[in-house]
This record gives structure tokens, C-alpha cells and sequence, in this order.
């Protein structure tokens, strides 16, 4: 017997609460909360629902409701009920027992660095972190011991040496086990070390640079060369934490979505150093748009498992119900917790950072050999074809204003990218702007030296442009007499949203219709968008191939003096050029404009 809701709406509240809907075996399907249970539950029986949620209604037998004193209950409650009931329509996240921590005991002469997993900090020693992974301890411990010469070994092998180990042979450690340094200059490397990893690196580069000065002062040449090599290496760790601040707690939530994939990548930024990223791939059963799904996820990660809430929670999507997701975290933490979007500065750089991660990520995912066979047989049936095509070949054209033309060819197989087939095509001799010509000098390379016995042959060539591109293509092959190689063209629709493009076969009369869920969709968006990003990849790199080969005399601002400060900020030239735009900005007399300059001679 089919769920009648119109009862069931009759006797609902209009209070805040959650709802659990129920199949016919009494399994649970979906837990929400409402802020008016009766106003939400009517919304999924008035239609106009996307399919995976239609599904979802169609399989409900019944509805529980628990009404609650107020909204953020009803969200604590729901988050508690996701985590024991684990529903197939929600989002679920797997709990995390412990958190990777930096351990420093204070009941040594000589500490180590350790790595220690634990819930919550004790009163033990001392607890840097928690960081998102254990990779990104090892990481931060190899640094550490590589810079400043910290003892790793358990305290057992401590107390019983006789001579130094490898470690000390290969500089990574001081020796302490045998007295090579004494106790007061053990412990200031290791206060500096874990200054470091605290975020204060600028600091301790500062006193270093004191030291370092000093020593030459006093010709004593080779502390001053181990002294500026600390120095180089906590520059390019400065750089690599990419933030210009020694506070702030946060968490980064950053959402990247294609059509079939999604990955949310959280960076955890500790007393202002960026600690690492994790990256998860939820399921979106509801078919939720970024917004929805994104607080969704921030609401279950916290709510829903026990973990440490940071000060801040950036997100790189305005999330439904912020304020009351904030006021559910300050809640649990004892203290406010501030929700974000919109965030400026170190903070915007760290969302930024959070988004890239995620779009790599995603990358990634799409990449994976299960879901390549499944596109690539997918494809097969939707162009009716006797076998999987082997090779696919797309092409696109990038420039500025006609500036730098450059065409791509990216080359997908059964395995994905084939990078090493990749090519790019410096257009010469045509209109500015004239893609279609741009696009015939492309093809007309490519396929006459397959004509002379040069590269594979493509099952299919995919051409970024619509009508005019797959028209140019035709003329090209009917030109070279290119036999056996079939064509699709794709044009974007008129919102140039993904899933409503237009796939030509062959000839502009035969358009080829495949709904936005296919997975033979996915993979000709995948390989369009590879093409678009290695073409303007391309066309960068050739406009601006001049700049590369700068030097810090030619680039217009930089006098001596200013010369000279770069390179004993950063100890030589090498240490210049690996600097990023916000570490040029902090050398005394570098503005962030000049900075800007710099990089942009430097780097392009």
C-alpha cells in the first residue's frame, strides 16, 4: 500500500524537528530536520523534484517525526541520528577514532618529535596539531629534522648509545646521545622547530639571520653557511604554508563538482600555518546543488563524529542556514565559532588554496580506471558502435585577442589522459581571432603527417566549437582523404552550463541527444575541458616566454639596494625565484605592486 501523505500531513506540527523516512521493510532511507516540519515534509509531494529525489519519495513507506525545542537541536539531533542509522539518501563520513599530532614530552633532557595519535591533548607534553593526516605529520617531522637536527628515536636506543647513527652521518640529527651538543643548544633547536611548526617561522628566520650575520662578522664562515642554509629552508617552507599571518584557526571546505564526480577538500590551518588537506567524494543522493550539499557535509563533519572545532570554518560556497550551523558549532565547542564565505586576504588565499585542491582532486577521481571503462562503454552504445573506441583525440584553440594562437590536441584511451600524446600547435600566418582557420591549420598539420605514416589514428576526433569547427574538420579530412576516423563535434549551450551542450555526429543534420547523466557525456565533457585547459596552458606559456628569461637587473624597480635585500632575504637568487608573490611582498621595500612585477618577470 502506497504512503498516504495527505494523512500524514494533516497531523503534522509546525514546530522545528527532524524527520526520518522509512521504507516498507521499516529501514531507514533519510534523516532531515525542518525548521516547520509540516512546511518541509509538503515540499517533497507538490513535484517539481529532480529524479534522484523522486526516487526517494517513491520508496517511502513512512514518515517519524521528533519535534524539538529549537532548530539547532532539531541539527544536533540529525546529525546524531545520521552517524547511528547511517541512511543511504545522506551524506556519510567515516569517523575518526584519533587525530595525528606533533608530540614534544617534557620529561626529557633531549626531546624528540614524535608522531602520537590521540582524541584530545593531555598533560603529557606538548601537542601540535591536530593535523588532517598522518602524511602531513611525517612531512612537517622530516622538515624539522632536516632544518634543525631533532633526535627521532625512541628513548630506549637514546639512552643506550655509544657512537652516533646514520642519522647524525647524514645531518639530520645533532648527536645529543653522545654529547656532541649540550642540552641548552639542543633545546633552542628544538623551540624553533616547534615555533615552526606553530607558525612562527618568520620569527625564528629573523633570529637566524641575526646569528648568521654575526658568525661572519666573527669569520667563522662555516656556522654562517649551515645558519644561511636553515634560512633557504624555512623560505621555501614559508612558501609552501602560503599564508603571511602567525594566527588563526580554521578549517577550508572547498567543493568542486563535474558531471558524475564531486570531491570537498578541507584544509586545517593551525595558529595561521597550513597543516594539510584531506579530500573525501561523498555520495549525493539528493542530486543537492554545491550550497546544500556543502553545508550538509560541514554539518555531518563536526555534528556527527567528535571532532576539534576550529575558530573558523571557511567555505567556498554560501551554505543554507550559516548562522545556524555556527550557532550548532559554537554550541558544541563552548565558545563562537564563526561560519565564512566571503573572506579576504590570508583567508581568501587560503579558500583559494582549498579550491585548487579539489579541482586536482577531482581530476584525479575522474581518472580512475572503473570509471573510465564504464564512459568509455557508454560512449560505445550511445554512437552504436561494434567496440569501445581505443583512441579519442579533441582539439581547441586559445588566445588573447588574436594574440599567441595556439591550437591543442589532447589524446584520451582506455587508461585515460595519454599525456605523452599530447601536442600543441603554434598558429602562424592567420586572421587575428579566426578560430575556424586557426583550427583547419591545426587539423591540416596533424592529419598530414598521419597521412606520411606519422602517430595513431583516432577512432574519434572531438572538436570544441559546434557547427563551424566540425564543418572545417570535414573540409580538412575531405582534403587529405582521411578515411575511418569518425566525428563529434560539441557546442555549448546557450547558458554554457554543463549538460546542455549540443554533440553534432558527423554532419550539423545529426545532432546527438544524451541526457546530462550519462557517463558518455562525461567523458566528452572530460576530455573538452582538458583540451580548453591545455590549450590555454599553451598559449600562456608562448605569450609570455619573454618574461621568463628576466633577471632581477632588467626588471624596472629593482635597484641595488632593493637587489641586495631580496637576495639576503631569501639567500640567493635561486631562493628569489622560488618565491611566491606574498613572500616577495614581505622583503623590506617590496610593495605587493613591485611584487607582483617581479614574479610576473620571473615567472610569467
Amino acid at each position: 500500500m502506497s504512503f498516504d501523505h495527505r494523512h500524514f500531513l494533516d497531523t503534522v506540527s509546525e514546530s522545528p524537528g527532524i524527520y526520518r523516512m522509512l521504507d516498507d521493510q521499516g529501514e531507514t532511507l533519510y534523516v532531515g530536520k525542518a525548521r516547520r516540519l509540516k512546511a518541509r515534509l509538503a515540499s517533497y509531494f507538490r513535484g517539481a523534484l529532480n529524479t534522484k529525489t523522486q526516487a526517494l519519495v517513491a520508496r517511502i513507506g513512512d514518515i517519524q517525526v521528533t519535534v524539538t525545542n529549537s532548530e539547532t537541536e532539531a541539527l544536533l539531533l540529525e546529525q546524531t541520528l545520521i552517524k547511528e542509522l547511517r541512511p543511504p539518501y545522506n551524506i556519510l563520513l567515516r569517523d575518526d577514532k584519533s587525530y595525528p599530532f606533533v608530540f614534544v614530552t617534557d620529561r626529557h633532557p633531549f626531546p624528540a618529535l614524535e608522531y602520537k595519535r590521540a582524541r584530545t591533548r593531555r598533560d603529557d607534553g606538548r601537542y601540535l596539531g591536530p593535523y588532517p593526516s598522518s602524511g602531513a605529520v611525517r612531512e612537517s617531522l622530516s622538515l624539522m629534522q632536516k632544518i634543525f637536527r631533532i633526535r627521532n628515536c625512541e628513548d630506549s636506543v637514546f639512552a643506550h648509545r655509544t657512537r652516533p647513527c646514520l642519522q647524525y652521518q647524514i645531518q639530520r640529527c645533532s648527536a645529543p646521545c653522545v654529547g656532541y651538543i649540550d642540552e641548552a643548544d639542543y633545546r633552542r633547536d628544538l623551540e624553533h622547530a616547534v615555533q615552526c611548526l606553530e607558525g612562527k617561522s618568520e620569527q625564528v628566520t629573523r633570529e637566524l639571520t641575526r646569528d648568521m650575520e654575526a658568525a661572519s662578522r666573527d669569520l667563522d664562515f662555516e656556522e654562517a653557511a649551515r645558519l644561511r642554509d636553515q634560512i633557504q629552508h624555512l623560505r621555501q617552507l614559508q612558501q609552501r604554508q602560503f599564508v603571511d599571518t602567525a594566527a588563526g584557526d580554521a578549517d577550508v571546505f572547498a567543493l568542486a563538482s563535474r558531471p558524475g564526480a564531486l570531491c570537498i577538500s578541507v584544509l586545517t590551518v593551525r595558529q595561521g600555518r597550513l597543516l594539510g588537506a584531506r579530500h573525501h567524494a561523498p555520495s549525493n543522493g539528493l542530486d543537492l546543488g554545491p550550497e546544500a550539499l556543502l553545508g550538509d557535509f560541514v554539518s555531518q563533519f563536526y555534528l556527527g563524529q567528535a571532532r576539534e572545532i576550529p575558530q573558523e570554518v571557511i567555505t567556498s560556497h554560501r551554505v543554507p542556514d550559516a548562522d545556524l550551523i555556527a550557532r550548532a558549532l559554537a554550541e558544541r565547542a563552548g565558545r563562537r565559532v564563526r561560519l565564512a564565505d566571503q573572506v579576504r586576504g590570508h583567508r581568501a588565499q587560503w579558500r583559494e588554496l582549498a579550491r585548487t585542491n579539489a579541482e586536482q582532486q577531482l581530476a584525479s577521481q575522474l581518472a580512475g580506471q572503473a570509471q573510465l571503462s564504464q564512459r568509455f562503454e557508454a560512449l560505445r552504445e550511445a554512437l552504436h558502435l561494434e567496440a569501445a573506441p581505443r583512441r579519442l583525440e579533441c582539439y581547441d584553440i586559445s588566445h588573447s585577442h588574436g594574440e599567441a594562437t595556439v591550437a591543442s590536441c589532447v589524446v584520451f584511451d582506455a587508461n585515460g589522459p595519454r599525456k605523452s600524446d599530447y601536442r600543441r600547435f603554434n598558429i602562424e600566418g592567420v586572421a587575428a581571432g579566426d578560430d575556424y582557420a586557426a583550427m583547419r591549420q591545426a587539423l591540416t598539420r596533424r592529419f598530414r603527417r598521419l597521412k606520411e605514416g606519422e602517430g595513431e589514428r583516432p577512432d574519434i576526433l572531438i572538436v570544441d566549437g559546434g557547427k563551424g569547427q566540425l564543418n572545417m574538420a570535414r573540409e580538412v579530412f575531405a582534403e587529405l582523404g582521411v578515411e575511418g576516423v569518425m566525428l563529434l563535434g560539441v557546442a555549448k549551450g546557450t547558458t554554457r552550463k554543463a549538460g546542455l551542450e549540443t554533440l553534432f555526429l558527423e554532419t550539423v543534420e545529426h545532432s546527438l541527444d544524451l541526457d546530462g547523466a550519462s557517463p558518455a557525456l562525461h567523458l566528452i565533457q572530460h576530455i573538452r575541458d582538458e583540451s580548453h585547459r591545455f590549450a590555454i596552458a599553451g598559449h600562456r606559456a608562448r605569450r609570455d616566454k619573454a618574461r621568463r628569461t628576466s633577471t632581477l637587473q632588467e626588471i624596472p624597480g629593482v635597484g641595488p639596494r632593493r637587489r641586495r635585500e631580496l637576495l639576503r632575504f631569501f639567500g640567493g637568487l635561486q631562493g628569489v625565484k622560488q618565491a611566491s608573490r606574498e613572500e616577495l611582498a614581505r622583503v623590506p621595500g617590496i610593495s605587493a605592486t613591485l611584487a607582483e612585477t617581479i614574479h610576473r618577470a620571473l615567472h610569467g
